[in-house]
């Protein structure tokens, strides 16, 4: 089965909000999944974390989590290493107690430093990072995502080459490889390869469970700016859809769209119908 996920609680969502009632207010809606937007900082309290696990499993909604942006496995500053290994550590812990399957994690900046440097630094921490996963995150997945700018670790090789290694998935993002590249990963054909390329590394099964985010979003040279709705953008994102119903992908689809909920059933409604 594939999921689409809305990214955070729903811009319908009644006051006071909250993820308990984003949840409840994403099954309103008949959407599936919610990715929960840790991105500025981990929640601490396990009992909130208990309450978001029974409502997902009442709902029937699967949860995947966004860990902190402030991250960077590569930093040669042994303080800001530590610290990102520890935002990592928590998001997972604590995604565990919610009940969720997958944990994003934007990993590193290059800084500067050639690609297998800074391969053999996040490689490190994730070692680190993955000693603890018998006692504090034994079901949660850690997923390094595909990153929208050149000066990021991220390209699709080096998060499936570290996956594979660690017996992990990442979150595969076609909207940041669209914007990395300054336009191509955009047709059927290159995102055909992108999941040729993905069953290669993690094997044909691996596509039954994929944690994948989709959007519209700005770009330049640079790569990424921002996201932006499906329709406002150059995205394919029809095509897309197809791409999924085609090669039969399960798991679930993240749509980052700002338009969070309307977006997420417009994808939804797409594959559905295709």
């Amino acid at each position: 089965m594939l999921r689409f996920a809305v990214a955070g609680c729903p811009h319908s969502t009644p006051a006071p909000g909250g993820t308990v009632e984003g949840l409840k207010r994403a099954k309103e809606l008949k959407i599936g999944a919610m990715e929960i937007e840790w991105v500025q900082n981990v929640p601490s309290s396990v009992e909130r974390m208990m309450e978001i696990r029974e409502t997902a499993e009442v709902l029937d909604m699967t949860l995947t989590v966004h860990a902190p942006y402030f991250v960077n496995l590569n930093s040669p500053d042994e303080v800001k290493l530590s610290a990102s290994i520890h935002r990592i550590l928590r998001a997972l812990t604590m995604a565990e107690l919610a009940g969720a399957r997958s944990v994003c994690v934007h990993p590193a900046f290059n800084m500067g430093k050639p690609p297998k440097e800074v391969y053999e630094n996040v490689r490190r921490a994730t070692e680190k990072i993955l000693k603890q996963k018998a006692k504090f995150f034994p079901s949660v997945n850690l997923a390094y995502e595909t990153m929208g700018k050149p000066t990021q670790f991220g390209t699709l090789e080096e998060v499936l080459k570290l996956s594979k290694e660690f017996d992990l998935y990442p979150t595969v993002d076609p909207a940041h490889m669209h914007a990395r590249t300054n336009g191509l990963i955009n047709t059927t054909k290159e995102w055909n390869e992108m999941f040729d390329l993905y069953e290669k590394y993690l094997g044909k099964k691996s596509l039954k469970n994929v944690h994948m985010h989709f959007s519209g979003i700005a770009y330049g040279p640079k790569g990424e700016k921002h996201h932006l709705p499906l329709r406002e953008s150059d995205a394919r994102w029809k095509d897309f859809i197809s791409v999924l119903k085609q090669r039969k992908i399960e798991g679930t689809v993240v749509c980052e769209s700002p338009l969070l909920e309307k977006d997420t059933l417009l994808m939804k409604k797409a594959f559905e119908d295709a």
